[in-house]
């Protein structure tokens, strides 16, 4: 992971209000190369300032968060479906955008042409996975908080190249796991400028769902951080509190 100067102070705020928070966006670029692709989320364009996004994950698995608060990406959607990921129920089909999802949804960009022919490598799909379910376990919620741009909203398509059902299931089976703890930084993408960021360390026994050791610590860690919000209040368990099973799916390339 390496972190991009200024990202915990680079958002939106001052334009509409962000939070309550309740799940996470991903979506893919249709961009190429790293440099490029963290230059248009941090800065945007004239229509639509950045950020666009809360993190970019590159294609050979680094995460790079930019974003701290609102961000211009998950645009106006549907309040059913919000309703359906507070709840982790099954999403209804978006059809109306009546509701604004900057306030409410955390934003990964996934390096991608989004034309379903731009490959998913392996390591992009397990940071995918591994930082949506960071975002969940933090805020003690499962896969069912992770949805993609296209089940947000009706005139979306992304993210193209893998099921979002897939990625759930995947998200759902680490949330049964333990934390992994701490990554290495020395392998990330010496194509940007930024620092790189260690993540806070795990209590030792810290286990999904259970009380002891408590997850405050940690916690209070993502807050100092920026990567989770202040108002969110600290429990001493964490990982999901629902355990809806989502299906593994065959794979699709469209």
């Amino acid at each position: 992971m390496v972190e991009r100067p200024g990202r915990r102070t680079h958002n939106r705020n001052m334009k509409d209000p962000w939070g309550p928070v309740n799940g996470v966006i991903v979506h893919h670029t249709v961009t190429t190369g790293t440099d490029a692709s963290i230059s248009i989320c941090e800065n945007g364009y004239s229509e639509l300032p950045g950020p666009l996004c809360h993190g970019v994950i590159d294609k050979d698995g680094t995460a790079y968060p930019i974003g701290g608060g609102r961000a211009n990406h998950a645009g106006r959607g549907d309040g059913d479906v919000l309703r359906a990921v507070i709840a982790e129920e099954t999403l209804p089909e978006p059809n109306d955008n009546d509701t604004d999802g900057n306030a409410h949804l955390y934003g990964f960009e996934c390096i991608n042409l989004g034309d379903g022919k731009d490959p998913w490598p392996v390591a992009q799909l397990d940071a995918i996975e591994r930082a949506s379910a960071a975002i969940c376990r933090a805020h003690d919620w499962g896969a069912g908080s992770v949805i993609g741009h296209k089940e947000w909203t009706n005139t979306k398509i992304d993210p193209q190249g893998f099921r979002m059902d897939d990625m759930r299931h995947r998200i759902e089976q680490r949330l049964k796991g333990k934390p992994s703890g701490p990554v290495s930084t020395s392998s990330a993408s010496t194509g940007s400028t930024g620092s790189s960021y260690t993540p806070p360390p795990f209590s030792a026994g810290l286990t999904p769902n259970r009380s002891t050791p408590s997850a405050k610590g940690l916690q209070e860690a993502l807050k100092r951080t920026g990567w989770l919000d202040p108002s969110i209040r600290r429990r001493t368990t964490t990982g999901q509190r629902r355990r809806r099973p989502w299906p593994a799916s065959t794979p699709s390339t469209s």
